[in-house]
């Protein structure tokens, strides 16, 4: 029972992913933005190996080219660290106690997606991005 409980949440952290994660964000006009990728995003996680839940949609920021919650209400023991370069390449980690998963991908303009994997949960999957006006 624990073991599910803990794989769920870790699937619940990959969502705040590319979510982002603890920050009050406010989101810049177009042409106020720092980067190209900056504005709110919506992700999907979808898991295909290993016990975690199976998906998860949930809003991002990104503000001057990092990953945050696009919400204040996000949970604040998930520690987000990930970044997007000018050319749209996305590294981000997420920890969450012991827990602890990456992923990385590549947005365009409106769109974006990529891969994921835990390797304390033994999950792994895909995540695509849509972009918010």
């Amino acid at each position: 029972m624990t073991a599910l409980i803990i794989k769920s949440n870790l699937a619940r952290m990959m969502f705040g992913l590319l979510l982002g994660v603890g920050i009050v964000v406010s989101i810049a006009p177009p042409a106020a933005a720092r980067t190209s990728f900056d504005g709110l995003w919506s992700v999907q996680i979808v898991t295909e190996q290993g016990g975690c839940d199976r998906g998860y949609r949930y809003p991002v920021a990104i503000v001057n080219g990092a990953v945050r919650h696009a919400t204040n209400e996000g949970d604040p023991s998930f520690i987000i660290a990930g970044n997007v370069t000018p050319r749209g390449a996305v590294r981000v980690t997420v920890r969450r106690g012991d827990q602890f998963a990456e992923g990385s991908g590549r947005l365009s303009l409106s769109t974006g997606g990529g891969r994921w994997r835990s390797q304390t949960g033994g999950c792994s999957g895909y995540w695509t991005a849509e972009r918010r006006r």
